[in-house]
């Protein structure tokens, strides 16, 4: 073991990594600045570990955006079939959920963790816990990198003839991606785009009578439409807004949106299964002597959260009106004016720019360096994919890390 590696983060991308270098004689050693590795791994399977999605290659692809052509590479290195055959390796059975996403059987990240942390360690990966990087010095000469590490004994100082970092990104600090790393690589001459909220919530200007009524409530088969995107699904009403479900999904757009007007209006279906004509020939029967509120919801089925959203909008006299009432229905603006903090999103858009790394994530201008994970800009939709590319990028900075060792 005459090579030595440092990776620094403890999560699916570093965690990978050190799997593809453990095959081979080099010394590994993993840095987190955690207390325990894979926090916000062990985070995200709370509610089911999604580890990636069903769906064929190219429509895979294509959840990457402007930054497909990138990914795409990473993943003929370590497909969604790869990664759901590693998982195998472990004896853990996954299962494809009725939406195409997919789940180990357990459903829980915790055994798939334990059992990865084992493999690692018995094939002589070392781990390194509350070791938080605070300085990283480039190649001079023939000398190796140098990182510098805070930890609960003083400062630390490692060498290494190859650095992996595999950061995080800047959302849910408390797990570990703090965004700390910025300014060590701007500092390093390295091109980072400004980090920025992904999978995140929005801010409404609801009012006080509705927040009151129908905050936390879910809202369930609509169709929400903005710009290109139009999807079929569910959220959820907030104190500041709107989240979760379909708002992740078309929560790119909508930022971008905001960042360049200041503000973005939705449009939801709130009757997806019914025709606008159809509709208009309910409404337009007489209301009698029933309250508005009893009339819709006995003649469409609009009630609770549905109709609060139709009172947000519509005046009394929308309402009297059966085509006006039907077309609001059908298209319902909703204004967005503002994202929710980075630190609340699910994950980060930004990062290092691929224009600073080569084909093998090794920073172009800092020789040994390589970068993995979700610190690089690129984003993803909830549903697999974020977690798909992490482990997929691992592997490429793990291989790139072998062919820079072999030329050395």
């Amino acid at each position: 073991m005459n090579k030595s590696v440092a990776i620094i983060g403890g999560g699916p991308a570093g965690l990978m990594a050190a799997e593809v270098l453990s095959k081979h004689n080099i010394k590994i050693d993993v840095y987190d600045a955690m207390p325990s590795l894979g926090r916000k791994l062990l985070m995200a399977g709370k509610s089911g570990l999604n580890i990636t999605h069903s769906e064929n290659l190219e429509g895979f692809v294509s959840r990457y955006g402007n930054k497909k052509t990138e990914i795409e590479k990473w993943l003929k290195q370590f497909s969604p079939d790869d990664l759901r055959n590693w998982v195998h390796e472990f004896g853990i059975e996954t299962f494809i959920g009725t939406s195409g996403r997919v789940f180990p059987k357990g459903m829980k990240a915790s055994p798939l963790l334990r059992a990865w942390i084992n493999k690692l360690s018995e094939a002589g990966v070392e781990f390194h816990l509350r070791h938080k990087l605070i300085g990283l010095n480039g190649r001079t000469g023939l000398t190796s990198l140098t990182c510098r590490f805070e930890t609960p004994d003083g400062l630390k100082i490692v060498e290494a003839d190859a650095v992996i970092l595999a950061l995080g990104g800047g959302s849910w600090k408390r797990l570990g991606s703090t965004g700390e790393w910025v300014e060590m690589l701007k500092q390093l001459d390295v091109k980072v785009e400004a980090l920025k909220p992904a999978n995140c919530g929005f801010d409404a200007e609801w009012s006080n009578h509705f927040l009151e009524k129908y905050h936390g409530y879910p809202i369930k088969s609509v169709t929400l439409s903005f710009e290109s995107f139009h999807q079929q699904g569910e959220f959820i009403i907030t104190k500041e807004g709107v989240e979760s479900g379909l708002i992740y999904s078309a929560s790119a757009m909508m930022r971008d949106e905001i960042e360049k007007n200041g503000k973005a209006i939705i449009f939801l279906d709130l009757a997806p299964d019914t025709t606008k004509e159809k509709l208009i020939e309910k409404l337009s029967k007489p209301r009698g002597s029933r309250s508005l509120a009893s009339y819709v919801e006995k003649t469409i089925g609009i009630k609770g959260v549905k109709m609060g959203l139709l009172y947000e909008v519509l005046s009394k006299e929308d309402f009297l009106n059966a085509e006006k009432l039907a077309s609001f229905i059908k298209r319902l603006p909703i204004s967005l004016i503002a994202t929710r903090p980075l630190d609340e999103a699910i994950s980060t858009a930004g990062g290092v720019s691929f224009d600073s790394v080569n084909e093998d994530l090794m920073l172009k201008n800092v020789p040994g360096v390589f970068c993995a994970g979700e610190m690089l800009d690129w984003e993803a939709p909830t549903g697999g994919y974020l977690l798909s590319a992490c482990f997929a990028s691992g592997v490429v900075a793990g291989n790139g890390v072998l062919n820079f060792l072999k030329q050395k």
